[in-house]
């Protein structure tokens, strides 16, 4: 609903819409091994995605901050996400793991120096040049988890404390449960009260229960259904409104 096309989705999906960049495969365009080679495919794709220029967060994201933000009810939230729409929404730093990185900063391939995040956008949307480590001469890129490269440190780090911390409710939404490690957190947690906000029940929640509950639909229209519930609706849509970049006329 933010206007970024998912990565899966027959037709629609980023890896559908890659043969422009004449790829071995879609997945290549995030391969750390292909991207020491031809970084130019994932350049040009990133100027569609670089996060703060043309999407905006959504009623959910919102949704979510509110509920991080004003009413203290959310203890962490993992996302697969790397278009930044969660920071954009203000949830806070604590709160929030981003479990495939982010376009914020950016660091050498090789080295791992670390180059201003700011000039690494420069270089890629302007089209001048690739960004290159003035260390070693390597190629850099945004701190992104790419196919061949680990998950950032705080994501294990965090995991450990909240699988030992008191978690009342696992809140899954908007995935396919197919990428590993991230698939696994609602099960590695050990929290038995589990919602899916999805739009079509995935992993385990195939299989509802009494405290597996699959809420099937649009997940805008299901937390804007929860907020009326709770008598936040309004300030949720405020939120929204206040974190635009742009608005729908400029967008449509």
């Amino acid at each position: 609903s933010a206007g970024i096309p998912d990565f899966r989705t027959p037709g629609t999906g980023l890896y559908d819409n890659l043969q422009k960049y004449n790829l071995p495969t879609p997945q290549h365009v995030f391969d750390i091994e292909y991207y020491k080679r031809r970084p130019q495919a994932f350049c040009s794709l990133a100027k569609e995605l670089w996060p703060g220029i043309q999407h905006s967060p959504t009623l959910t994201h919102s949704f979510l901050s509110y509920l991080s933000v004003e009413q203290k009810k959310i203890k962490r939230i993992y996302t697969q996400n790397i278009d930044g729409l969660e920071q954009l929404a203000r949830i806070p730093e604590d709160v929030l793991i981003e479990c495939h990185g982010h376009f914020r900063s950016a660091s050498c391939i090789r080295c791992r120096a670390p180059m201003d995040g700011n000039e690494c956008k420069r270089l890629i949307l302007e089209g001048s040049d690739i960004p290159t480590c003035p260390r070693c001469h390597s190629y850099v890129k945004p701190d992104i988890v790419f196919f061949g490269e680990g998950l950032p440190k705080r994501f294990h780090s965090c995991l450990k404390k909240d699988v030992v911390s008191n978690v009342d409710l696992v809140i899954v939404m908007g995935t396919s449960l197919m990428v590993a490690p991230v698939s696994s957190i609602p099960d590695y947690l050990g929290c038995g009260r589990q919602i899916l906000i999805n739009k079509e029940a995935v992993g385990n929640f195939c299989y509802p229960s009494v405290n597996k509950i699959a809420l099937l639909g649009d997940c805008d229209t299901m937390c804007l259904q929860l907020a009326s519930q709770l008598s936040i609706e309004k300030e949720i849509r405020e939120l929204n409104q206040q974190t635009k970049i742009v608005d729908d006329n400029e967008e449509g």
